[in-house]
């Protein structure tokens, strides 16, 4: 898959932009704060219309804009094209349209442009809580199976319902088995889901941070839920009596998480920057064989800042692996330095553009130094 073009309008620092893309690497330099990732935003905000990290749709606008518009063209791996637009009004909502015609439900666009981000926030994904590797979890298998994202739905409804009734001092066990019998049915399909993700995961990613670190260590991810070790409906009977103390639900597949391991020791604990840096790339590498495996449309692949706090050995590795092959399509990557974008547009060869960030505003670079 290949977005061709994007026009952006008020979206964060850039006011109006039109950009024609490389199929093959594009390359946004400039110093930070700049506008690059801006740009990277807005092209993951039009695949998956929703924010890259979790912020309120109304950040998005630009300071002083009462809306935003983004609305790319995309050459789909079936040489089908398809127009995408979406647009967030103050006080409106958003709208989201696919060849002209707007959505029922804005989930179904879900997993339709397949998006893979590399940024620094994803450092998050070993250092913060639980939920950050959860939401990654929902994300991915969401864009692989339309169904998830209603399972999500329903069993998040369903847990509202239960904790409600453990707020308000319910103590009717009927009603408890009433309401614990949905959120029994969709927890154990979202566990079966996740579980089969992280086996589907797991080899891709061995073999990737394998790659990315040049072997140095090991590195692992194992898939952590109560429902691992017992039904769930046994589980929300046994702990009936602690949560009405609690007032809310304590066990359940809103608490799973993904543990990720440095050899026999946790990676949150003892894994150094670069070692942290290169388990999230390696994840969000697998991620991206995983995508365009269960949905035979190759995603686009965004890499900010990607050198930051790498070796230079990791960054070559790290280069080598994308460039090798075809397994990897578009790729737009972001950097304050101009070397390492000219050496980066050297490995990767074939098509590339350049294009310098200043203000929100874009200027491309024809010449490259290598």
């Amino acid at each position: 898959m290949i977005l061709d073009n994007i026009d952006i309008l008020n979206f964060k620092n850039i006011a109006g932009v039109r950009l024609e893309f490389s199929r093959g690497v594009n390359c946004l330099l400039g110093m930070n704060g700049m506008g690059k990732s801006n740009l990277l935003e807005a092209i993951y905000f039009l695949s998956m219309s929703r924010p890259m990290q979790p912020i309120p749709e109304s950040a998005l606008i630009r300071h002083g804009a009462d809306m935003l518009m983004v609305k790319g063209e995309y050459d789909m791996d079936t040489d089908a094209r398809e127009t995408v637009s979406c647009g967030i009004v103050k006080g409106k909502g958003k709208t989201l349209k696919r060849n002209g015609k707007e959505y029922a439900r804005i989930s179904e666009h879900i997993g339709k442009f397949p998006i893979v981000s590399i940024t620094p926030a994803d450092s998050a994904i070993v250092s913060g809580a639980s939920e950050v590797r959860r939401r990654l979890m929902d994300m991915v298998i969401s864009q692989a199976d339309g169904a998830y994202l209603s399972l999500l739905i329903r069993y998040n409804k369903s847990l509202e319902s239960r904790n409600k009734m453990l707020r308000a001092g319910v103590r009717d066990n009927l009603l408890y088995e009433s309401i614990e019998s949905g959120l029994v049915d969709t927890g154990e399909a979202i566990w079966k889901l996740r579980r089969e993700w992280t086996a589907a995961i797991e080899p891709l990613f061995n073999r990737y941070y394998s790659l990315v670190s040049g072997d140095a260590e090991k590195a692992s991810l194992k898939y952590k839920s109560i429902l691992n070790e017992a039904s769930f409906r046994d589980v929300l009977a046994s702990e009936r009596g602690r949560d009405f103390a609690l007032g809310f639900t304590s066990r359940g597949i809103h608490r799973d998480d993904i543990l990720t391991g440095l050899g026999d020791y946790s990676m949150r604990r003892l894994g150094s920057q670069g070692q942290v840096k290169s388990f999230t790339i390696a994840l969000r590498l697998a991620i991206f064989d995983y995508l365009k495996g269960r949905g035979g449309i190759t995603p686009i692949l965004l890499l900010d800042d990607v050198f930051d706090k790498l070796d230079s050995g990791r960054v070559g590795r790290i280069m080598e692996v994308v460039s090798s092959g075809d397994n990897f399509g578009q790729i737009f990557i972001t950097d304050t330095n101009r070397e390492h974008l000219d050496e980066t547009i050297a490995a990767l060869k074939g098509e590339s553009r350049l294009f310098e960030v200043k203000d929100g505003e874009f200027t491309e670079i024809k010449e490259i130094a290598i």
